[in-house]
């Protein structure tokens, strides 16, 4: 086919060689020769970041929710169990025919009270938790982390014995280290003829874990069940039962299972009734945070239009020789359509590559920021992580890059088709 057949009343195949040959020259065209480089380049940088931080803002959220989910359902159960049947004989037989359900991983007998502890001239209120010496050690999250001494003697002894493990950031606070006493005061201790007495008494510091969450870490203490018992008067009772699954997701679906094994007078919860209301702020914060970036994706594709509707006036003359040429008003449609797209193609690229890398090495990031600006940019004591956390979704990430996409695609059709409706006539009666 002849260039004058590609140039004929639209016998040319749609965003063919010379329409994108056209649409990329104006898109490199300098300012003297009529062209919008500069605009277009802002429209590219405004996009690129604008999708960046959508990938990183949400990046972030996915990782703050993976971890903190992931920590507390280390440290916690995905399920409970409370209730009358708690200080019988039946316990144990209902313990063992929980351990018998599919997806149930780990059925843990606890009791959980607070105490005043005091260290080394320190006090700090600290939650106590009793368990099973070998039920601590499957608690991955705790046996894995343990930052100084060891597990070993804990629960050793008569009625389990006075070690105690202790959180990290809690013995830092009462200047206590493996080997120190630690005297825990419980507000309600054995009976006597007058009610419950406090009970006090001094324990061994066996060692401290470190789970990466500050309000686990300085709040605490791992105590022998048998020990916390008789400690805290619960003689051969607990305060419930935490049962771990497979899958976390599956609470609801086991939940009347495991509500028939524990009996009528049983409550049983999960881990979604337990955090309602953390969980929901958190999504409801999330969905919201999406939107306002989406919206600023938007803004920016919106920047596209400015830059056409002045390259559209600047080539107005092209394009009156175009038409006399015989090139359709749907081929300058399309001129003009992937002179703006492209601009938006290659800002979403750069924003996605730009998002992407940011993420996966936002660890390293921001070690250099704190060691730059000699301040600490993430606060443990208020995020409850330790570390900035990232995790990339890459449905979510998809859905990101088509809605750039679509902005683009979006903005640039009003101008392009402003220029496909230019007369040639009016357009080069002043040339």
């Amino acid at each position: 086919m002849s260039s004058a057949d590609n140039l004929t009343g639209g016998r040319a195949a749609p965003f063919g060689l010379w329409e994108r040959s056209v649409a990329l020259r104006y898109l490199r065209a300098k300012r003297s020769e009529g062209g919008v480089a500069l605009i277009s380049l802002i429209s590219f940088i405004g996009i690129m970041l604008a999708v960046a931080v959508l990938i990183i803002v949400m990046s972030v959220m996915n990782g703050f929710r993976s971890e903190l989910l992931g920590r507390i359902l280390g440290f916690n159960g995905h399920m409970y169990v409370t209730g009358g049947i708690m200080m019988t004989p039946e316990r144990d037989p209902m313990i063992a025919r929980l351990k018998a359900i599919p997806g149930v991983v780990q059925v843990v007998p606890i009791i959980e009270a607070q105490a005043m502890a005091l260290g080394q001239g320190q006090i700090s209120g600290a939650i106590v938790r009793g368990i099973r010496p070998s039920d601590l050690a499957a608690t991955k999250l705790v046996s894995s982390n343990i930052v100084r001494g060891s597990l070993e003697g804990f629960g050793a002894g008569e009625y389990g014995g006075d070690l105690i493990m202790v959180g990290d950031r809690l013995a830092q606070n009462l200047g206590v280290q493996p080997g120190d006493a630690l005297t825990l005061i419980s507000p309600t201790g054995g009976a006597t003829a007058f009610g419950a007495t406090p009970q006090r008494k001094t324990y061994t510091v066996a060692g401290t874990f470190s789970v990466g969450m500050s309000e686990y870490d300085q709040t605490f203490i791992y105590m022998p069940l048998d020990q916390a018992q008789l400690f805290f008067g619960r003689d051969t009772g607990v305060d419930f039962v935490e049962m771990k699954l497979t899958n976390a997701d599956d609470a609801m679906a086991l939940k009347p299972e495991v509500a028939r094994i524990a009996g009528p007078t049983s409550v049983v919860t999960d881990w979604t009734e337990k955090n309602a209301s953390y969980w929901g702020a958190l999504q409801v914060e999330r969905n919201v945070m999406r939107l306002i970036l989406m919206l600023l994706v938007a803004i920016a594709a919106m920047n596209i239009i400015s830059g056409l509707v002045m390259l559209v006036k600047n080539k107005g003359r092209d394009i009156a020789i175009l038409r006399t040429m015989g090139a359709g008003q749907g081929s300058i449609l399309r001129i003009f359509f992937m002179t703006g797209a492209l601009v938006g193609l290659l800002g979403t690229i750069a924003g996605l590559i730009l998002g992407v890398l940011f993420c996966t090495f936002i660890g390293p990031i921001q070690s250099f920021v704190e060691w730059a600006t000699g301040t600490q940019v993430f606060n443990s004591d208020v995020y409850f992580l330790t570390r900035v956390p990232a995790k990339i979704d890459w449905q979510e990430v998809a859905g990101i890059t088509f809605w750039s996409l679509a902005m683009a695609f979006v903005a640039t059709l009003p101008p392009a088709w402003r220029a496909s409706r230019l007369d040639p006539v009016e357009a080069l009666r002043y040339e």
